[in-house]
């Protein structure tokens, strides 16, 4: 019979096997290529001393292809739950020193577990993402085990925060778990993602692409918009999901932590917005000077910052109160709306409504792009999302309009109509169905046409449409604009705002869910 002591050295003997994953080597070549292990990643992720490991001793129990022989410390995926910065988050960290992070049954089952695990806790959960793939040799336990996760990814949606950070290969099946989380934080140069990798690609279409020109981290922060960060080191990964975990509740029943800082008693813009925004309406400017002016510390941590520039979300806090900011972006196509503009800030508005934070948006635009491939490729049906997803949130709803507000973009971006709770407007807002140059076109178009110098009667016509309907006026004459505000009083007006609207009660009519334009 074992004594005490040897089965207590038994046990730490085994711990440590696992603890080491696919040993020293392994390890090495990790850190050779830029890469932390898995349980590096998570002890710099999480608050020290925090985390508490579960299902460590998990055993994979495949005999296929000789691989009930080999051992695979803690089957490839290191799982449990830690703090950060004092908050509950559950874990899960794959392992690629291991067979290569593969996912099989077991290693799948643990992932689960922290996915029930973390919903019935209500706390977010956050997985580190890092894997070949599938383990061949589980076949169909392995596809299984992705559907599993997938299942249980869309069951927490919108019931507890999601976030996937990519720091090494994912592809195939695997890419679409992070695709349903809410954030995706990638790794430049190390973090890969594609359904297909560049050889099938060549054989099945006979185009030649590399990993990093398929799946990088730049294409998928600019081109598709999988991915919402971008990141230059696993370490600075880490640190941005921090950041980004800070702002948010834990649950779909709790409210955003209120952080006061010093500047949060201070009311007063840090810098005048009226030397920001131009008086010139065909002159452009970075909406993000007015949104760091107006918000505490002028932190402004923008969501998807890389993508679809014309439109600007993030997360700030004005008054130690967490918002989420959706903004257009002048300086980008005037600030137009596009296919790609409506379906980021559509997603960013639904996450701010499925997790009680209040949405503020500022209004700059002239309307939604034209254009045939616009058009062709379906800017009604993504132009509707953000429609619906105005009209379909509950939170505080609180908007801005800074300079133009035109047309249909006008009613898109969180206009009254729509549901908005307070709607203020600077003295330089210009609100109508379009720009006074193409309405002076259209309505005096007689006059121009008949007049003996039409340049001149054109010009005149426009500084008479400008007087009388390039206004916020017309808009706060007919209550659709609650308050006309000096630029000077937006910090503090904006924070009254979000106190008058904190206690917000509105539910939607009874029924199982909507039918958003995907």
């Amino acid at each position: 019979m074992s004594t005490m002591n040897e089965l207590i050295n038994s046990f730490n003997q085994k711990s440590e096997k696992i603890e080491q994953g696919g040993g020293e080597k392994r390890i090495e070549k990790q850190h050779k290529s830029g890469k932390l292990t898995a349980r590096e990643r998570i002890s710099i992720l999480l608050d020290e001393n925090s985390f508490v490991e579960i299902d460590k001793f998990v055993k994979h129990r495949c005999d296929n292809f000789g691989l009930g022989k080999k051992e695979i410390p803690a089957d490839a995926v290191v799982t449990g739950i830690g703090t950060i910065n004092g908050k509950k988050v559950a874990v899960f960290s794959q392992d690629f020193t291991v067979m290569g992070g593969s996912l099989g049954e077991m290693h799948a089952k643990k992932i689960m577990k922290m996915q029930d695990l973390a919903l019935k806790m209500g706390i977010p959960v956050i997985g580190i993402n890092d894997s070949g793939g599938a383990r061949i040799q589980e076949a169909v336990d392995a596809l299984f085990g992705y559907g599993g996760i997938f299942f249980r990814n869309t069951r927490a949606s919108g019931v507890i925060p999601q976030i996937s950070i990519i720091m090494g290969p994912c592809a195939g099946g695997a890419v679409y778990s992070p695709a349903i989380t809410d954030f995706v934080i990638m790794v430049d140069k190390n973090a890969k993602m594609f359904i297909t990798g560049p050889q099938v690609i060549k054989a099945v279409t006979g185009e030649e692409v590399s990993q990093e020109e398929l799946g990088g981290a730049t294409v998928h922060n600019t081109k598709s918009g999988n991915a919402h960060f971008i990141a230059d080191s696993d370490e600075s990964a880490l640190k941005l999901c921090r950041d980004l975990v800070e702002f948010l509740p834990s649950n779909n029943l709790e409210q955003p932590d209120v952080i006061k800082s010093e500047q949060s008693y201070d009311f007063s813009n840090l810098a005048d917005i009226s030397q920001i925004i131009p008086a010139d309406m065909k002159k452009g400017y970075d909406v993000r000077d007015v949104i760091r002016n107006v918000v505490d510390n002028d932190i402004f941590f923008e969501v998807h910052a890389l993508y679809a520039k014309n439109i600007v979300t993030g997360f700030a806090r004005i008054g130690g109160y967490t918002v989420g900011i959706v903004a257009n972006q002048p300086n980008v196509w005037a600030g137009s709306l596009d296919i790609n503009a409506s379906d980021k800030g559509a997603r960013f508005i639904r996450f701010l409504d499925a997790f009680n934070i209040p949405i503020l948006t500022f209004v700059d635009t002239p309307g939604f792009l034209p254009g045939t491939n616009q058009e062709f490729n379906g800017i009604i049906r993504h132009g509707a999302k953000l429609l619906y997803a105005y009209s379909e949130s509950t939170v505080p709803k609180i908007t801005l309009i800074l300079r133009k507000a035109y047309g249909g973009a006008y009613i898109a971006m969180g206009s009254q109509h729509l549901g908005a709770d307070l709607v203020f407007a600077l003295p330089t807002a210009q609100i109508a169905v379009m720009g006074p140059e193409g309405a002076a076109n259209v309505i005096f178009r007689k006059e121009i046409e008949s007049a003996q110098n039409p340049e001149a009667t054109r010009k005149e016509k426009i500084e008479e449409y400008k007087g009388r309907f390039a206004n916020p006026y017309q808009a706060a004459s007919r209550g659709y604009v609650d308050a006309i505000i000096s630029p000077e009083e937006v910090r503090k007006q904006l924070y009254k705002a979000i106190k008058i609207t904190e206690t917000k009660a509105e539910s939607a009519p009874d029924k199982k869910h909507g039918n958003i334009p995907l």
